[in-house]
């Protein structure tokens, strides 16, 4: 199928993480040109830059202006920009109930994930207005559509961004002539780091439980639902969607 992605320049935040690299992969395969962003991951995201023929870019996203610069900075280096995968974000790996997360992890998650989300969006949006056509993929969360027990403050953050960050930039920008917003929400992905982190078996079949398709998804198959929704030939009429990749998951096992 052809997706019309050859020659349009894609920016993928947090493009060096395992999620991230296969996004920037497929969209190199499409004939796209990619923007990689970072903040604490330069060498991956300069060696994948290397590998894909694409641009390394840092900033902070939790600082509004760096957003910008970031937006800028692409546009003058390669020419424009197109679409936008806001992927950034951060996973709290200790899980706690909620009256055991403190203040300062608590404002930490939401700034790290939503924070940064609407930060990307606000300088992505910015730009597109003024050209009146562009893609925003936002990346979610199952923790967000169903909970998750020792992460409400993750769950809290992609819930947010997936429904009402999602639903409103939809609506703000039909008056902008051809933009479109969507999300994907991952479920259990199966990356290189929980690989080497080692899996616990129980943990998986726990996980698997409520997926009609009982095997965990895989980065590419994050990244092919992106590539899907970012493509004017194939997803022109499609705005304001959440697509979950979770193996037809209804809920979690707690």
């Amino acid at each position: 199928m052809e997706t019309g992605l050859r020659g349009k320049v894609v920016l993928v935040t947090g493009g060096a993480g395992g999620i991230g690299q296969a996004i920037c992969r497929q969209f190199a395969e499409e004939g796209a040109k990619v923007a990689i962003h970072y903040h604490t991951s330069s060498e991956g995201a300069e060696e994948l830059a290397t590998e894909i023929g694409g641009m390394a870019i840092h900033a902070d996203l939790r600082v509004p202006s760096q957003a910008d610069e970031m937006v800028d900075t692409v546009v003058s280096q390669m020419g424009s920009l197109d679409i936008c995968v806001a992927n950034s974000g951060i996973y709290p790996p200790d899980p706690r109930p909620m009256w055991e997360i403190d203040e300062e992890r608590w404002n930490s998650t939401i700034l790290s994930n939503l924070g940064v989300t609407a930060n990307t969006s606000r300088s992505f949006l910015s730009h597109v207005s003024e050209r009146g056509s562009g893609s925003l993929v936002l990346v979610g969360s199952t923790a967000g559509i169903y909970g998750e027990a020792g992460h409400s403050d993750y769950a809290a953050a992609k819930g947010a961004i997936t429904t009402g960050l999602l639903l409103s930039l939809k609506n703000e920008v039909s008056r902008l002539g051809s933009v479109r917003v969507n999300a994907v929400a991952p479920g259990w992905t199966l990356t290189e780091k929980k690989v080497e982190s080692g899996l616990d078996e129980e943990v998986m079949q726990r996980a698997k439980s409520t997926m009609a398709l009982k095997k965990l998804a895989t980065p590419n198959d994050v990244a092919r639902a992106i590539v899907i929704l970012s493509s004017d030939e194939v997803s022109g009429h499609i705005t304001g969607q959440v697509i979950e990749v979770a193996g037809g998951m209804e809920g979690r096992l707690v």
